[in-house]
């Protein structure tokens, strides 16, 4: 399946975001503002960029996500479903104690997760053994891997990138949801992190930067990403966070919580 219509990729996209909307109300708690942000992003991804069947979810030659943000599990089970990897029944289930949809993605319980995440900063350093894995067996897949701006406060970020770059793995792509806000506030005023573009590039990335909720530009960067050679690429993309639910636009207090019931009625209003 390779989406090409812009249009109906912007469809998709906006479904994704009402199911998030749904699992965080339905379970009510969740991380609904870093979700709605990299809803584009995974749209791209999983309906137009990566080679995946969700009939052979286990398939040696598919390419590989790693959500290393692994609270926003909302979004990509809401990919996963759209996407046919299980029915969408199943996302009433969001963080059920009895359901396979936790609050971070378990890899052993869900078809399609291929890596259980949650601690942050992680993600990247098993991104680059799955692609380190591809090219010394020449199986030819690709490696997707996305981080929060927050996240890249994490010390193991900075050490899985000087890796990536080391082994030269033009085959990995990271993505960053780069939306400014983090649980406490904006990450500048966390930890003064900027020039996040320069910082990738003096650690051997090549580095694109787009505006995270436009599909054409994604597209664009994900097939540079491809003709990359000799060096990993990160795509910074700029995000909002909350995007699509006017109240939760850009507001930090929206990190991880659940809507009340007008609050639900009015962000499923918005995304009609």
């Amino acid at each position: 399946m390779k989406i090409t219509n812009i249009q109906e990729l912007e469809k998709i996209a906006k479904e994704i975001r009402r199911n998030i909307i749904k699992q965080v109300y339905g379970a009510k708690s969740g991380h609904p503002g870093g979700s709605l942000s990299c809803a584009d992003i995974l749209t791209v991804l999983y309906f137009q960029q990566m080679n995946i069947d969700e009939k052979e979810p286990k398939n040696p030659a598919r390419d590989r996500f790693v959500l290393s943000k692994g609270h926003c599990s909302p979004a990509l089970y809401a990919t996963l479903a759209e996407r046919g990897f299980f029915e969408k029944k199943e996302l009433s289930t969001f963080r059920n104690i009895e359901g396979n949809l936790q609050g971070h993605p378990d890899m052993n319980k869900v078809p399609g997760v291929e890596m259980t995440t949650g601690s942050l900063g992680q993600g990247l350093s098993v991104a680059n053994g799955m692609a380190l894995t591809s090219k010394l067996n020449h199986d030819g897949y690709r490696v997707y891997c996305l981080l929060g701006d927050g996240e890249i406060e994490e010390g193991q970020v900075w050490e899985a990138s000087m890796t990536a770059s080391k082994y030269k793995l033009d085959n990995l792509c990271a993505i960053l949801d780069y939306n400014h806000l983090q649980i406490d506030g904006t990450i500048e005023e966390v930890k003064g992190l900027d020039n996040i573009e320069g910082k990738f590039k003096s650690f051997g990335f090549h580095t694109i930067v787009v505006d995270g909720h436009r599909i054409a530009e994604l597209i664009d960067a994900f097939e540079t990403a491809k003709l990359t050679k000799g060096k990993p690429t990160i795509i910074i993309a700029k995000t909002t966070k909350g995007k699509g639910v006017s109240f939760m636009e850009n507001k930090a207090e929206w990190h991880g919580k659940a809507p009340s019931e007008e609050e639900y009625e009015k962000a499923m209003h918005e995304l009609k």
